[in-house]
């Protein structure tokens, strides 16, 4: 007992001594996406005020493919010391849980949370085409025509998504997958698909210009970027709520006072104006939770999505 309780006190004090020297060399953040989508912007922000604030480099490396589970692994089996971090999406850390019989990861096992960057909601669009202007006019049309409406998805958090209304509305509808939410934003200007749930940064524009008709977004509020668009709930599914998220996170057994150097840090570039703004002009709202608080969503997330994807019979592999 007294080897044990003299290298847990070896440990900590390491973990101090790490903490108030952090950092002293680059730190790098992985990012599972290629550069130019939502993640990937969030990192290079955040990052940039790291930088700023820590005077060393903090750079980014896209390991992007397969849903995110090459970077995620990656990340997981990197050293525990804070100099490599994981920008992990909801869909590698809640999403593929439920979706794969075997990952090389696990979420909650691998991975020490950090803070939540920002979150989402989705946008439920539609061809404009399609007779339905709103979600109870899309939900007849879609039993009035049983199977004959197609949706896109470019992931698999787009994909349950659209599974969760499938199952809550009692509808059947047709998935057809896509590369990206680009693809499926395209897919359903040129009505190869009817609908989509889709991320606001590619749909927005399109919304407002007509080339697509908004019909609610996922979150309980409204979004600041499409006001007039209600949410699900007000539209008539008081059950349906989906809110993506990009989150930090270090690999276990990265010591308790490095996390919380990083945590600091980073809830203040967060809380910066020009961060909020940059963010909110995509769609994102900067969030900046503790550790536990984004451990506990995790946790929900996973179980919720795990029980989608079995209810709507949908794997991965």
């Amino acid at each position: 007992m007294g080897r044990v309780a003299v290298f847990l006190l070896g440990v900590l004090l390491w973990g101090f001594a790490n903490a108030q020297n952090f950092p002293s060399k680059p730190v790098k953040l992985i990012v599972g996406f290629p550069p130019g989508g939502g993640n990937d912007i969030i990192a290079r922000l955040v990052g940039a005020k790291l930088q700023e604030a820590w005077g060393q480099p903090v750079l980014v490396e896209n390991k992007p493919g397969a849903n995110a589970i090459i970077a995620t692994e990656l990340a997981a089996k990197s050293a525990p010391d804070g100099y490599t971090l994981l920008v992990g999406a909801s869909g590698a850390m809640t999403f593929n849980p439920g979706l794969y019989a075997k990952l090389p990861y696990d979420p909650q096992r691998d991975f020490a949370p950090v803070t939540m960057l920002g979150s989402f909601p989705l946008i439920l669009a539609v061809n404009p085409g399609l007779a339905a202007n709103s979600v109870k006019e899309l939900v007849a049309l879609a039993k009035g025509q049983s199977g004959q409406l197609n949706y896109a998805a470019g992931s698999t958090p787009f994909q349950l998504a659209a599974e969760l209304f499938r199952l809550q509305a009692g509808v059947r509808i047709n998935h057809i997958p896509y590369k990206g939410s680009a693809a499926m934003v395209n897919a359903a200007m040129a009505n190869e698909v009817q609908l989509i749930f889709v991320d606001s940064g590619p749909a927005v524009p399109q919304v407002r210009a007509g080339r697509l008709r908004a019909l609610a977004v996922t979150s309980r509020t409204r979004a600041p970027a499409l006001p007039d668009v209600p949410t699900m709930a007000e539209a008539g599914m008081p059950d349906y709520e989906v809110v993506l998220w990009t989150s930090l996170f270090a690999p276990a057994g990265t010591p308790r006072p490095v996390i919380e150097a990083i945590h600091s840090q980073v809830v203040k570039s967060l809380q910066l104006p020009e961060v909020r703004e940059r963010l909110a002009g995509i769609g994102v709202d900067a969030v900046g939770n503790t550790p536990e608080q984004l451990g506990a969503i995790m946790k929900a997330d996973i179980d919720k999505w795990t029980a989608v994807a079995k209810s709507a019979g949908v794997k991965a592999d």
